[in-house]
């Protein structure tokens, strides 16, 4: 995937992650359906476009999701350890009867979307009708990129078109607050000035726990991690 044209997020040194190219910001919610499993993603609100600005990583910002330098006074170490090896080079594949179910297991951000009607990992291979249709949309909610598909006849990736944006989540299920949900193609940069692999969708950390910064791992969901009080 080619990189939007004039938008970067630069993860700095045990500091926040520094956006530029006036992307889109905005706050989502996960909800959950009867049986409490992630279903839909729900605009909860669109914020203010800026130009530049520095978003949290250490969890600690008295003004999240935006940086107030909290990573200073508390020491934040935002090594980053997450692998740079291209998604393909990595992902498990599950072959199905007409789509290939791809997982890379480090990126879980625990959405849980993929948890419904039995799970994305088993609907896969059934050939049930609308077993496809449903690992497609659980698929496409992921906001971590963990899971993708690909359609067996062509062997085309089938993606949902996002637009170039950032969304901070909200886990009320949990009740935790979720990653930085970075779509649609914006190039995210090392700490070291290398550049990660360009994807439709990713999720950064923000609570600053992650084992594999500069990605979520899910740890938010462990350590209690919230917008109203950090940890």
């Amino acid at each position: 995937m080619e990189p939007v044209d004039d938008m970067l997020i630069k993860v700095t040194k045990d500091g926040p992650y520094l956006v530029s190219g006036s992307v889109p910001l905005s706050r989502e919610t996960i909800t959950a359906d009867a049986d409490g499993e992630s279903a839909e993603w729900v605009v909860d609100e669109q914020l203010d476009d800026r130009e530049r600005c520095g978003l949290c990583r250490c969890g600690q910002s008295g003004r999240k999701p935006f940086c107030d330098g909290s990573h200073m006074d508390v020491a934040f170490d935002g090594t980053e350890t997450a692998s740079r090896a291209p998604y393909a080079e990595v992902a498990v594949t599950i072959p199905g009867p007409t789509l290939t179910l791809h997982d890379v297991p480090a990126l879980c951000a625990e959405a849980r979307f993929c948890h419904r009607v039995g799970g994305a990992w088993h609907l896969v291979e059934s050939a049930e009708e609308g077993a496809a249709e449903i690992v497609i949309e659980e698929c496409a909610n992921c906001p971590s990129g963990r899971y993708t598909v690909t359609d067996n006849a062509t062997g085309a990736p089938i993606e949902p078109n996002l637009p170039a944006s950032i969304a901070f989540v909200a886990d009320p299920e949990k009740s935790r607050s979720g990653p930085i949900w970075v779509r649609g193609g914006i190039q995210i940069e090392s700490a070291d000035g290398e550049a990660y692999e360009v994807r439709n969708r990713v999720s950064l950390c923000r609570c600053g726990k992650s084992s594999n910064k500069p990605f979520c791992d899910g740890t938010h969901i462990e350590c209690g991690f919230s917008e109203e009080t950090g940890h």
